[in-house]
């Protein structure tokens, strides 16, 4: 999930004030099993897609549609896999809307590589932007909502209407060119749902072909929420779809056990394939081995019928649970945005870890096969079909929080391979043959340490690590750490040589801390990766902090009184707390306290020397850095939370991702700076900036209307990575 980096004041004084002894390290651990290799595709079952049709223009047709299941049709009612060739009949292949005028998915185009082909904007006449509206959602943090509010969302743009969810979910549709309010629906979520944020990072579309053109609910966005619902409505009016579910909604508690507000969220939209709706939902982190599980499930976009159930712990069973029992508990989630592939029938999950990140001994072998794996799943049966893992019992929490991207990969031969680019939080980008999970691009393997380890038979001595690129940066070393003053600056060496590090992928310990570089915010999150498919050449920002960890013992965790949400009253402050910063991980013999960003615990600035953050142009075709510049400068961030208010570049801390369009022009917000900007995608350069009346840590997109190019950010403000919270929808222009 998203965490924070620059959070001061509560965090800090938790973190000193639980800090355990620094022992002297212990006795060198039994050495860790051998492990499997880097990557596993399973093979794909004998399912072939027909060719997908040519798309059809964007303007002014909707989104287009699969059709839907026929009588008998539908979920397995026993533990036999649906037959594949009757599901393929039913649910063709069809075109997918392209981006243009219209921006239809929240990766922009099917493929999810977050490029328009617009360049009315172009790197001449960017400076010229002006801003054509600003329009403001409502929904902002009351009551017991205060301090946990990060909205991420991304607006979809289809015809005329720009249509959205807020912090809160409720759903908006605005007019695209002059941010007049269209409709909204609110469903109602209530402030005891909120995990650790209020956030939807977006909505998705689908139209259904067999209905009538002027039928109610032809077109129809599609939205999880946090208190674990899919909700449809009407794109033309926002009335809820009659014909879904109940009423215009999925009850997605069904089969997940005791209802826990904040639990158990969905935060993503979701993906839809073959008519059939895909979700995951977010598993609040650190709680306990006893948590709602990680489910993947499939629902018939018309209907909201039931179609599948992805269990990873309980392969070949498809069904919804037996009344009284639940899926497996604990089991990895997939918290972010799936990937559709419509002509293969393919749903690309980025998985994360299971429930407790920071300790693996009691996991089964199917949770260590399957976490923080990219997993592609038959969308016509819910069956795997292949998977590619980026870490081996992974004790980091190095869940994947990117959107993989569909491309086709140049061979070097003339010829291209369709394929599909994974980013991952170390840093490492993957480009894997998406119909059988093989690596494009060499993947290779480094020693890990397994030294100080609380389970060193658990700890895997190796870990894959793509040699084709990666974001991160060199191991640290003392000289590396730094401050405001000579005082700050020994302190954190006084950390660093407390610390157990031995490099990337140091184990966690619990005699003293340890230091986690990459951070969980290292390398790219739910922002992912922009594709420039003209230029072949990817964008990626990234952050560069490490975290300062340590596992607590169980006897010192309970007279701390860490308990997990099940077991604390409603309302409590805890909610809010910082992931990692104090969890119980119940279940296990640790709790676990993770300073993020490793926060000088006197001036609340990371100890190690900026820049926390940069952004990057990467060769398509050869994998190699065309330039890499520090992104944010320090006009909000100064010691002691107090702002320097100094436009110098540093380097800040950022989540949420870029678009890059046909002009040349890279835009993005992101940054803890409070500003949009638009980069030339040749040199880094920034050719303009405006400044936001919040954090603008969300996905910008743009889109056309009446031959006018614009340009849109989400400014909602991020507490967790502590920027003003706001509800502005802001678009841009050039001058008439």
């Amino acid at each position: 999930m998203t965490r924070s980096i620059l959070n001061t004041g509560a965090l800090a004084a938790l973190l000193a004030s639980t800090a355990l002894p620094l022992a002297a390290q212990g006795t060198d651990p039994a050495p860790a099993p051998e492990q499997t290799a880097p990557a596993e595709a399973q093979p794909a079952p004998e399912v072939e897609a027909p060719p997908a049709a040519e798309a059809p223009p964007i303007e002014p047709s909707p989104p287009a549609a699969e059709a839907p299941v026929p009588e008998g049709v539908g979920p397995a009612q026993s533990d036999e896999v649906p037959d594949p060739e009757v599901m393929e009949e039913a649910r063709a292949a069809r075109p997918q809307p392209e981006v243009g005028a219209d921006w239809p998915f929240w990766g922009g185009n099917a493929q999810a590589d977050r490029y328009s082909p617009l360049d009315q904007i172009n790197t001449d006449n960017v400076g010229q932007l002006e801003r054509a509206f600003v329009y403001r959602t409502g929904d902002m943090p009351e009551g017991s909502a205060e301090g946990k509010y990060a909205g991420e969302t991304t607006p979809l743009k289809i015809g005329h209407q720009l249509v959205m969810c807020s912090a809160k979910n409720i759903l908006i549709s605005i007019d695209a060119a002059t941010g007049e309010e269209l409709w909204r629906h609110d469903p109602g979520v209530s402030n005891d749902a909120i995990p650790y944020s209020a956030s939807c990072r977006g909505v998705s579309a689908y139209t259904a072909p067999d209905l009538g053109e002027d039928a109610a609910c032809k077109t129809r966005i599609i939205e999880g929420t946090i208190d674990a619902r899919l909700i449809a409505v009407d794109l033309a009016t926002g009335e809820p779809c009659a014909d879904f579910g109940n009423d215009g909604q999925v009850d997605l508690w069904e089969g997940i056990g005791e209802k826990v507000p904040g639990w158990y969220a969905v935060t993503a939209p979701p993906a839809i394939v073959r008519g059939i709706v895909v979700t995951g939902a977010q598993v609040k982190d650190g709680q306990a081995e006893d948590a709602p599980s990680g489910v993947v499930r499939g629902y018939d976009a018309v209907t909201g019928e039931f179609a599948w159930a992805w269990d990873l712990a309980n392969p070949g069973v498809h069904d919804e649970p037996p009344e009284g029992e639940t899926y497996t508990r604990g089991t990895p989630n997939m918290w972010t945005t799936a990937t559709a592939d419509e002509e293969l029938g393919y749903v690309y999950l980025p998985l994360g870890n299971s429930s407790v990140d920071y300790y693996g001994s009691n996991r089964s072998d199917l949770e260590n096969q399957w976490a923080t794996s990219l997993v592609a799943l038959n969308v016509l049966t819910g069956e795997p079909v292949w998977s590619f893992q980026t870490v081996r019992h992974d004790v980091w929490d190095y869940d994947l929080g990117s959107q993989a991207s569909l491309l086709d990969f140049p061979t070097g031969e003339g010829t291209t391979v369709p394929a599909i680019l994974l980013p991952s939080k170390q840093g490492d980008i993957y480009i894997l043959d998406r119909a059988t999970g093989e690596p494009l691009t060499p993947v290779g393997e480094v020693d890990a340490p397994v030294e100080g380890s609380v389970e060193p038979e658990f700890v895997s001595p190796t870990q894959p690590t793509s040699e084709w690129h990666t974001l991160r940066k060199d191991d640290l070393t003392e000289r590396d750490m730094w401050g405001f003053t000579p005082i700050d600056q020994l302190w954190c060496r006084i950390q660093f040589r407390r610390a157990h590090y031995e490099g990337f992928y140091t184990p966690p310990s619990a005699d003293r801390p340890w230091i986690q570089y990459p951070g969980y915010n290292g390398g790219s999150d739910w922002g992912s990766v922009a594709i420039d498919t003209d230029r072949g050449i990817i964008v990626a920002n990234y952050n560069d902090v490490p975290n300062y960890n340590q596992l607590i013992p169980r006897d010192r965790a309970d007279e701390m009184g860490l308990k997990p949400i099940n077991e604390q009253e409603a309302g409590s402050s805890e909610g809010g707390r910082a992931e990692g910063a104090g969890d119980p991980q119940a279940g296990s013999p640790y709790a676990i306290n993770v300073n993020a960003g490793w926060r000088n615990t006197g001036t609340g600035v990371p100890c190690t020397a900026p820049p926390y953050g940069g952004i990057r142009a990467i060769d398509l075709n050869t994998g190699e850095t065309l330039w890499d510049t520090p992104i944010g400068t320090a006009r909000r961030n100064g010691p002691f939370g107090i702002p320097s208010y100094l436009p110098m570049k540093i380097g800040t801390p950022n989540n949420g991702g870029s678009v890059v369009t046909a002009g040349g022009i890279i835009f993005i917000g992101a940054a803890t700076d409070n500003l949009v900007r638009a980069i030339d995608i040749q040199t880094g350069e920034t050719l303009w900036q405006d400044v936001l009346p919040a954090g603008g840590q969300a996905n910008p997109i743009s889109y056309e209307v009446d031959g006018q190019q614009y340009l849109l950010i989400a400014a909602t403000g991020h507490h967790f990575m502590e920027t003003p919270i706001g509800d502005y929808i802001i678009a841009y222009k050039l001058p008439n």
